[in-house]
């Protein structure tokens, strides 16, 4: 006598593939709050660096061309040290990689080791610099925050969670409409929570520039990476399938 067929196996739950997804494990989850995390330090670049995105380099480099042609209240200087920042966070997030061989786990409690003094670099400069951010002083802010995002960015695609890129949404969005008869709930899911906690987070760090200051922006995107970083610490401890 056989047993009877049991049919296809069953999927996670969406939120169970947030937090203990089969292959990512609890990646997604950790991305998403970086995500948030970045949307909350555009807010502040935006709003009190000159108009200069930190995480997004496509209306970076938009930016820069209006200010090279002389467009009012879009700071050059800003602009041009969030791009090199960036491009630096990246490169030394790539050479590290290339010639230390982290496993996923040790990658990103690295990375956002790193981040977490960047970002608290960038907290003491607006601290001290005080509201309204003095120009120095923001250019030295964008700079910071810029390289945290190259490094994050960089980090991101090397743990290659498909949607959670944690800085950009162009090709996610592209994903939820292409996709729209997407049977898979989870990919769905994780899609429309990038955007969401994108757009939490700017609406988060504004509301906090525009009422208490700029450092209170930064204060709250180190906070968010320092509860991240203190999960990675935790999970790093302990072998699991998803740190390879």
């Amino acid at each position: 006598m056989t047993d009877a067929p049991t049919g296809p196996p069953e999927r996670p739950s969406v939120w169970r593939s947030l937090i203990a997804d089969p292959k990512h494990g609890p990646l997604p989850a950790l991305l998403l709050v970086m995500t948030t995390t970045t949307g909350v330090v555009d807010a502040v670049s935006i709003i009190s660096l000159g108009r200069v995105f930190v995480g997004n380099m496509t209306g970076n480099v938009v930016f820069i061309g209006f200010a090279l042609v002389g467009v009012r209240g879009f700071s050059l200087a800003a602009s041009l040290s969030a791009l090199g920042g960036f491009l630096v966070g990246a490169l030394g997030g790539g050479l590290a990689l290339e010639h230390l061989r982290f496993n996923r786990a040790t990658l990103l409690r690295n990375t956002l080791g790193v981040e977490f003094v960047l970002i608290a670099v960038a907290l003491v400069l607006a601290v001290v610099s005080g509201p309204p951010v003095g120009r120095v002083f923001a250019d030295a802010i964008a700079a910071c925050l810029a390289v945290a995002l190259g490094l994050q960015n960089t980090a991101a695609r090397h743990l290659a969670v498909p949607d959670l890129t944690t800085t950009v949404l162009t090709m996610t969005l592209t994903g939820i409409a292409a996709d729209v008869h997407q049977r898979d709930r989870a990919t769905v899911a994780r899609r429309l929570s990038a955007v969401a906690t994108m757009f939490l987070g700017a609406v988060g760090g504004a509301l906090l520039v525009l009422h208490v200051g700029p450092a209170a922006g930064v204060g709250l995107a180190l906070f968010l990476i320092g509860l991240v970083l203190v999960a990675a610490i935790a999970l790093a401890r302990t072998p699991a399938a998803w740190h390879a």
